[in-house]
């Protein structure tokens, strides 16, 4: 299927178990598989994804495991596994100095008609089963020759062998994440001086990075129409007359966790999407390894598109950010169906897998 198109998934909407873990797991068995790699920020106490790396060493594959030991919460877990890991031969990494790994990443090479193929798993989400049923997630699969050496570079920085600083498709941090961002904000200043009509929408948990609020303010003087989901804390001011005011920000508080990551720019016309484990802190882009892609699948795009397009037409759940800092519910106007973005993505869902 991964040779066919790259495929989208969205926790926990599609399953993890079926989708990501079948992904690993298969890998761990496939006798045409040369070697898996991947990164490990949190793990569950009786993680399927360590077990399967377990059996891949096993069954002789080369594995390489970057497994964060800082990741809050999940020391002990993290700190049992790698044990587990390096008894059986696991390259066990535990990330670079002054940096911690949050990258959500897999890398499986495959020998394929006596060549050699990548496929790779890129997402927003820990590779942790438990709390894939609880938020919200997005993971692309592919097996794009550039994303595929990418993957390969990045691993090879992570695991010590090279001291990578440019890449084809990821924007990674801390080399080069910050500077892309600002880049592809400005362009849309530049395409609204131009005549064309700046947009953006992004989606993440925290917004506190204080040069990404200075360019957005300046995109919104520009004129750029800017629409922002932040979960968490948001140290921008949406609304403020000649600052702010082509700013608005939502939070949704839900069912699920919100924890994807999603970012769109208009391009005039010419769309652009990425996903990826970043938000826009100064701790994501300045202390912490990430990895953003864009999404290239027009079909992905598109879906992704209509994801955002649901959250922000949500009026049950959504909360909107005020210029003095608080939050007002959102609450269906008079005669006006309500529209829980959650419940509309659940009957998606149910409806694209036969009512199951």
């Amino acid at each position: 299927m991964i040779r066919k198109q790259d495929l989208m998934v969205h926790h926990p909407y599609d399953s993890f178990s079926r989708s990501v873990q079948r992904f690993i797991a298969e890998a761990a068995h496939d006798p045409n598989v040369l070697a898996i790699k991947m990164t490990l920020y949190r793990t569950s106490g009786d993680s399927p994804i360590v077990n399967a790396l377990i059996a891949a060493a096993e069954n002789d594959k080369q594995v390489a495991a970057l497994v964060e030991l800082k990741a809050r919460f999940d020391e002990e877990n993290n700190i049992n596994w790698a044990r587990k890991l390096e008894d059986v031969g696991v390259h066990v990494v535990y990330g670079l100095v002054g940096l911690k790994t949050h990258t959500k990443l897999v890398l499986i090479v495959r020998r394929e008609d006596g060549k050699i193929r990548r496929y790779v798993h890129i997402g927003t989400g820990n590779y942790n089963p438990k709390t894939a049923r609880l938020y919200t997630d997005i993971g692309v699969f592919s097996c794009r020759e550039e994303l595929g050496a990418d993957l390969t570079e990045l691993f090879n920085s992570l695991t010590g062998y090279s001291r990578q600083q440019s890449y084809r498709k990821l924007l990674v941090a801390p080399t080069d994440l910050r500077d892309r961002m600002v880049s592809l904000i400005n362009r849309e200043v530049d395409h609204q001086h131009n005549g064309g009509q700046g947009r953006i929408v992004a989606k993440m948990n925290a917004l506190v990075d204080a040069k990404l609020i200075q360019t957005l303010y300046a995109a919104s003087q520009a004129g750029v129409q800017i629409d922002l989901i932040v979960r968490g804390i948001c140290c921008l001011r949406p609304g403020v007359p000649d600052l702010s005011e082509n700013i608005r920000v939502i939070s949704i508080v839900g069912r699920f966790l919100e924890h994807s990551r999603i970012f769109y720019f208009h391009n005039n016309g010419d769309d652009e999407l990425f996903i990826g484990s970043a938000d826009w802190m100064p701790r994501n882009l300045d202390r912490r390894v990430e990895a953003v892609v864009q999404v290239e699948d027009a079909d992905i795009a598109k879906d992704l598109q209509e994801i955002l397009g649901i959250m922000l037409a949500d009026n049950r759940y959504a909360w909107d950010l005020q210029p003095d800092g608080h939050y007002i519910q959102r609450r269906p106007a008079n005669q006006t169906p309500e529209q829980s973005s959650q419940v509309i993505l659940m009957e998606m869902a149910q409806h694209s897998n036969g009512g199951n």
